[in-house]
């Protein structure tokens, strides 16, 4: 594997299984083969409704959600997680950079603005 590629081991038989939410797939595309590259599993959604729906239906290790999307938003996205109990990591990736946006973002239970 590329060295800096993350390895299983015996308490991780899998890699790292990552949800990529973003509507613009000049910005999806390439992060998702990059990811793919370091040896992450990657899924991909281009809109809040399929987002939401992988994001419920399946488990993962990471979430990295643009706020501004068609459908449904990243934030809307992260509050139903939380709202289900559930503690995954949520990343926002976006071009909302305010104060504000940055205190929503948070608030809503992402882990990293």
């Amino acid at each position: 594997p590329p060295p800096h590629s993350p390895t299983p081991s015996p308490h991780s038989p899998t890699p790292m299984h990552i949800l990529l939410v973003d509507d613009e797939i000049e910005m999806a595309t390439p992060l998702s083969q990059l990811l793919k590259r370091e040896g992450y599993e990657v899924d991909v959604a281009h809109d809040g409704r399929q987002g939401s729906q992988l994001a419920i239906s399946t488990h993962y290790d990471l979430l990295i959600l643009d706020w501004m999307l068609p459908h449904l938003s990243g934030l809307e996205i992260c509050q139903q997680v939380r709202s289900r109990g559930d503690n995954t990591p949520v990343l926002f990736l976006t071009a909302k950079d305010t104060v504000d946006d940055r205190v929503q973002g948070l608030d809503a239970g992402a882990d990293d603005y």
